[in-house]
Parts: C-alpha cells; sequence; structure tokens
C-alpha cells in the first residue's frame, strides 16, 4: 500500500478517450517516421528536430517539452542507456540498440509511446541486444493483454513480469526487470498517478474500472537491472554496462475491450493474436 497511498486510475468518458486517440495517433505517426530515419550517420539531434516538425505539423505540442527543465521532443537512448537519454550530437552507427521516447499532447489531451530499434536492422547487431528488445516488446503486449475492466494493476504488472521470467527461462538469460522506472496514468496531463510497475508489488494496487487510461513501460536489461543517473542529471544508464531497451504505449479500457491509443491500428492484431478483447470506439 506504501507504494500507491490513495491513489487511483481516473476513468474518462469516451469523448475523452476518442480525443486522446488523436494525441495517441499523432504519437504512433511520429515514431513511424522516426523508424525510418533512424540510420547509420545522423544524429539524435537531428532525429529530434524531425519530431518537433512532425508533431507540430500535425497540430500537436511535444508534450516532453512541457516537462520542467526538459527542452527537447525525444528522449533518445543508446545502448546501456535506459531511459531519458537527450538528443544532442551522438552520431548513430550501424548496429546500435536505440530507444526512442515521444510524446504529443493535441488540444489538452496527451500520448506517450516508446520503441527499440536496432540502426541498420536486427541482423547488424549482437542478436542478443536484438532478442533484448524482442522480450520486452513482447512483455509490452502481455501486459496490455492483462489489463482490464475490474482488474487491477498488479494484472499489468505480473502479465509484464511473467512474460519476461519466461523469456529468461526459454533464452537461458537473466534479464532484469528495471524497477525504479514504471508506466504512469496519462490523460491531461503526460504523467499522472498512479504509477504502473512492470512487476508484482504485494498488497493492493488500484482498480481498473473501464475508462482507464495508463501508459505501459516495461524497460529491460540484458545484465542486473542495477542502474544510476548521469551528471546530465537525466540519463538513465545500467551500471554494469550492459544494453537496455524500452517499450511503451498508451492504452484505454472501453465497454467493448483494450484500444492501444499509441498504435497504428488500435492494438488489433496484437490483441487478437493474444486472445484479449480489441475495443476501440466508433
Amino acid at each position: 500500500m506504501a507504494l500507491f497511498g490513495r491513489e487511483r486510475v481516473r476513468p474518462r468518458t469516451p469523448d475523452q478517450l476518442r480525443a486522446m486517440r488523436v494525441a495517441g495517433l499523432l504519437v504512433a505517426r511520429t515514431l513511424e517516421m522516426l523508424r525510418a530515419e533512424a540510420r547509420a550517420g545522423v544524429t539524435t539531434a537531428h532525429l529530434d528536430a524531425l519530431a518537433e516538425d512532425f508533431i507540430r505539423s500535425g497540430g500537436g505540442v511535444p508534450n516532453f517539452q512541457l516537462v520542467p527543465g526538459y527542452s527537447h521532443t525525444l528522449c533518445t537512448s543508446v545502448g546501456d542507456e535506459i531511459v531519458h537519454g537527450i538528443p544532442g550530437e551522438r552520431v548513430l552507427r550501424e548496429g546500435d540498440l536505440l530507444s526512442i521516447d515521444c510524446g504529443a499532447e493535441v488540444e489538452g489531451w496527451n500520448g506517450d509511446s516508446a520503441i527499440t530499434l536496432v540502426v541498420g536492422g536486427d541482423g547488424a547487431s549482437d542478436p542478443a541486444a536484438a532478442r533484448l528488445s524482442e522480450v520486452t516488446r513482447r512483455s509490452l503486449w502481455a501486459g496490455i493483454a492483462a489489463f482490464r475492466p475490474g482488474g487491477d494493476l498488479n494484472d499489468i504488472g505480473g502479465g509484464v513480469e511473467d512474460s519476461i521470467r519466461a523469456d529468461a527461462r526459454a533464452d537461458g538469460v537473466d534479464y532484469g526487470i528495471v524497477e525504479d522506472y514504471t508506466g504512469h496514468g496519462i490523460g491531461e496531463h503526460m504523467h499522472l498517478p498512479p504509477n504502473v510497475p512492470n512487476y508484482r508489488v504485494r498488497g493492493r494496487t488500484p482498480q481498473t474500472p473501464v475508462g482507464s487510461t495508463l501508459a505501459i513501460e516495461p524497460m529491460v536489461t540484458l545484465g542486473d537491472q542495477a542502474n544510476h543517473v548521469l551528471d546530465d542529471e537525466w540519463t538513465v544508464v545500467t551500471d554494469d554496462g550492459q544494453p537496455a531497451a524500452h517499450w511503451e504505449h498508451s492504452v484505454a479500457l472501453t465497454e467493448r475491450g483494450i484500444w492501444v491509443l499509441t498504435a497504428l491500428d488500435g492494438g488489433e492484431a496484437e490483441l487478437t493474436a493474444r486472445g484479449a478483447p480489441f475495443g476501440p470506439l466508433d
């Protein structure tokens, strides 16, 4: 209980969910554009500039710039950087494991999503790094599929954790689940209560009613999950120098099921493959 106190998940109306879908689609389209632009020889600052222009041209505001002390559109984390990497003059190289975290606000409603990719394609990297990204992506969708009306946050965290543990056993690898950074509520602001852990916690956790909107975002390391923040006061890196991956979606519960607000297809393909209810609003 100490982790959550009196926090709860605030439900949204159908019209509010539709407004959040507009922001979510803008984020999804921005990340799709960046996936194609993240090539060897490109700087992370260049990706950041492309993202800002794309979001503003689409009628949105880069909501990372609304976070006090942060002036960029993206977080770009490379290699052993887990999260909150600052775009700059770093030149991407073939085989780099790159996580791109992106958010946008449209007419007061927010979307937040992250992807991890290998610069030059999966074949350009150490196979273990590409597999790490896939393990993290799979765990995200396992957590999303466990999101249900009348459930609670431990359903989501348990879904993420079980997926990672199962892949660890299959791969013979001790993947680390980052504990210090979690998902969060989302709506009128990018970050809202409650925290959404990527693992089971003791005690009761906030329930998830119809209309719940959460950003679910597992961060997984190839080695130990222990980490620290660099002197820039933003970038989080692994203590052991091993790579990390980060995937995220903003997700809503409707009367019909799960609606992934930051997926281009609303999550239909992944949810259907997992037997989970796909629930977009008309």
